[in-house]
């Protein structure tokens, strides 16, 4: 399986997930800028945190109309696995991909610490490394991790199993607690808190590696078959 990570102009936590796979999970993985439009040679994409273009607008809105997006738009409908984490996931969520918005932290303060969270749902191809109703503590960093959508929206997302993670002490306001939501197919998945920065007890928390692991294993199931 060969990973890319997406690097958008402000971008800060390339290096982080880039280290998460090379050396945590020991996959191949290239950094690619954001003004690419070929990513036929990844099975897994990674947009990872950080204030793209300065986040001058609104966090991921001038990312989301970056060229490599139309190859992340086209990679999610073949069901290619795609992982945005805090800036990434706000990417996703501007770019469509994911349901919602992000709003700033009802504190109006950036917060930045271990937060623990509860994994809603341990049936996805980035969870099932984990139990169901597990508590796990993976950093957060954020200014505008306030996650919203509408009673309407909320109501599918729950219906439909896409809220995979909730916090267990809600640091940003965000609606129902939710901390990482996926999509009907199954193959984006956003999240504000970082577990690249959670892959090694060194960092403070090991639970980040088991999302990349499942990721990894899930991804082998479907595509190595046995000779």
């Amino acid at each position: 399986m060969k990973f890319a990570v997406l690097v958008f102009p402000g971008s800060n936590c390339d290096v982080d997930m880039y280290h998460a796979i090379k050396d945590g999970l020991q996959m191949d993985v290239d950094y690619v800028w954001h003004h690419q439009t070929d990513l036929s040679a990844y099975d897994g994409i990674l947009l990872p945190g950080g204030f793209s273009y300065g986040d001058y607008l609104r966090s991921g809105a001038i990312a989301r109309f970056a060229p490599v997006m139309g190859e992340v738009q086209k990679a999610a409908k073949e069901g290619k696995l795609i992982l945005g984490v805090c800036n990434g996931f706000q990417v996703l969520l501007e770019a469509g991909l994911l349901p919602g918005a992000m709003r700033r932290n009802d504190s109006l303060k950036f917060r930045c610490f271990h937060t623990p969270l509860e994994v809603v749902n341990n049936q996805t191809a980035f969870t099932t490394q984990y139990d169901q109703g597990e508590i796990i503590s993976i950093p957060i960093a954020h200014g505008d991790g306030n996650y919203y959508c509408d009673p309407a929206t909320l109501q599918d997302l729950e219906k439909n199993n896409q809220i995979v993670f909730k916090y267990q002490e809600n640091p940003n306001g965000s609606v129902a607690d939710i901390a990482g939501v996926i999509n009907k197919q199954g193959n984006v998945l956003g999240m504000m808190p970082h577990p690249e920065r959670a892959v090694e007890t060194l960092l403070g928390s090991a639970d980040g590696k088991r999302l990349f692991t499942s990721i990894l294993a899930n991804w082998r199931e479907r595509h190595v078959t046995n000779v």
